[in-house]
């Protein structure tokens, strides 16, 4: 299961589900750098490029690699929310932050228990996916994969 909290993290620190977030300020305010902000103005903070920092996370950044998640025993460390904002951070942080990932394992254990998953290529096959930037990011089109139901699974498990 660590490993499998960990390919989620990593799925979702590329593919963030909200990819900006979106802030005014309702009273003057100075940054720790030193920024004044002033009462009114907005601030827009985009998860997904900052998922593709290589300041944040290294010149391998772009690609998919769970193991970036885990430590030598294979136990799940977490990061900084300034650093990982999927689920923001401070006092506006989700609150269902841990019922999304129980949820997502949840799907995730049902569908390999019943299912073999293959993604069909598209046609191009190196290429990263196509998505659309909304209030929530989603893959254009979706995502195709071919599934076959695993031997000796009955359809009512």
């Amino acid at each position: 299961m660590h490993y499998l909290h960990a390919a989620i993290t990593e799925t979702m620190r590329l593919y963030p589900p909200v990819p900006m977030a979106f802030r005014v300020a309702v009273e003057d305010d100075v940054l720790p750098d030193g920024t004044v902000v002033r009462a009114g103005w907005s601030a827009d903070c985009s998860s997904y490029a900052m998922g593709r920092m290589p300041q944040l996370w290294g010149q391998d950044c772009c690609e998919f690699r769970p193991e970036r998640w885990l430590d030598g025993g294979g136990q799940c460390v977490a990061v900084d929310a300034a650093r990982y904002p999927v689920f923001h951070a401070g006092p506006r942080s989700c609150l269902g932050k841990e019922m999304s990932y129980v949820q997502m394992k949840a799907v995730a254990a049902a569908v390999v228990r019943r299912f073999s998953v293959e993604v069909v290529p598209a046609a191009a096959a190196n290429a990263p996916p196509l998505h659309e930037m909304a209030v929530t990011l989603r893959m254009k089109g979706g995502l195709r994969v071919l599934l076959r139901r695993r031997r000796g699974v009955s359809s009512h498990a």
